[in-house]
């Protein structure tokens, strides 16, 4: 199994996650951040890191959710790694709370 960031992520990108994490699976993109699913060992410690709750194991991956899983392996393919932290967005506090934001997804 793997580890899968949810829409949550989007238009935040908080890097607190890519700090912690010991095989370097996350990728990032221009407005949200994924983890390879080849590359992710299931430790789970980037879980408790994400501010916005948006890493979950895929076995928990909620119904609303489960595109994500695809998409995280797919973008995984295209973006490049990150492995140290960075500031969160601009506008990362605004979008935090918000819900359903695959259209503000920037691919």
């Amino acid at each position: 199994m793997t580890h899968v960031v949810t829409e949550a992520c989007i238009r935040c990108k908080y890097t607190d996650c890519v700090d912690v994490c010991p095989v370097d699976c996350f990728r990032e993109g221009p407005n949200f951040l994924t983890i390879d699913p080849d590359e992710c060992i299931d430790c789970a410690v980037c879980i408790p890191e994400c501010p916005v709750n948006a890493i979950v194991p895929e076995e928990d991956v909620p119904g609303d959710q489960q595109h994500m899983i695809k998409l995280n392996a797919q973008l995984a393919q295209k973006w490049p790694s990150i492995t140290k932290r960075k500031a969160p967005l601009p506008d990362a506090d605004d979008w935090k709370d918000k819900t359903g934001k695959l259209s503000e997804l920037i691919r």
